[in-house]
């Protein structure tokens, strides 16, 4: 069902990927039209968008559009959620037709895939990678507990220096990518980053380790809403973290290194 009518007084930005065949590199132009005339958008719901048939889904967004404006405006959550994670999940299920990884875990098919098939592992980790950052962003600012906050004052010190820490990575990527909080082989928090759509499970990560937290830092992400202040997105993405799910997610992946 369509519900909320945005008015813009540009005509909205729209993103195109492709891959470029010299580097086999997923490459995101932004075009930003020049201001034209007011005009309405119609704002959907993320309930009424489904993948094509396939191994995969999409992970349910438990939130309308707007419940992270306006830190995250509607049209930029619509777009991120119903235009690229859609096309990242249907390219995948393509992907794996007929293959080995049609009834793999999408875990064991980052971690098998042939870096060199830029196809599959683009949509592979970009599937995976928003799959992630969607199910880790709530409307109401949370700060961890449990077992994860120990972690966090046992490892970094406190909260504020992992905050410190992240963000900088953040704010320090070049280009397209990812930065994430990982549990690595020996149980430790770690914070990485990876170019593209790669991400930590696979062959090439520079800290191998289990996802818990990631952050999409590619344009289609924040353009809309923040231009080129990235450092403004990356604060507002923080405030929205579900620090709960990333408790949950921790406590699976230290059971993975036998940890609990």
């Amino acid at each position: 069902m369509k519900n909320n009518i945005v008015r813009f007084s540009i005509l909205a930005s729209f993103f195109v990927l492709f891959s470029c065949n010299d580097n086999n590199k997923l490459t995101e132009v932004v075009e930003v039209p020049l201001p034209t005339k007011e005009e309405k958008i119609t704002i959907g719901s993320p309930n009424d968008v489904k993948a094509d048939p396939g191994s995969f889904e999409l992970t349910k967004l438990p939130f309308a559009y707007d419940g992270l404006s306006p830190a995250l405006r509607s049209l930029t959550l619509e777009t991120h959620y119903s235009k690229h994670y859609l096309s990242y999940t249907n390219n995948f299920n393509k992907a794996i037709v007929s293959t080995e990884f049609e009834n793999m875990p999408i875990e064991d098919i980052l971690k098998k895939i042939d870096l060199s098939n830029a196809n599959l592992r683009q949509n592979a980790g970009g599937y995976y990678n928003h799959t992630l950052y969607f199910n880790v962003l709530t409307p109401k600012e949370q700060t961890p507990k449990d077992t994860l906050a120990s972690s966090i004052d046992k490892e970094f010190g406190s909260f504020k220096n992992l905050t410190t820490q992240f963000k900088g990575q953040a704010e320090k990527q070049f280009g397209s990518g990812w930065v994430w909080l990982v549990v690595d082989r020996y149980g430790k928090l770690q914070i990485t980053t990876t170019e593209d759509q790669d991400n930590p499970l696979m062959k090439n990560a520079l800290i191998p380790g289990t996802p818990i937290l990631g952050i999409d830092l590619w344009e289609h992400a924040y353009y809309l809403d923040y231009q080129n202040r990235k450092g403004s997105y990356i604060d507002a993405f923080y405030e929205h973290i579900n620090w709960e799910k990333v408790n949950e997610y921790y406590v699976e992946a230290l059971k993975k290194v036998k940890k609990v």
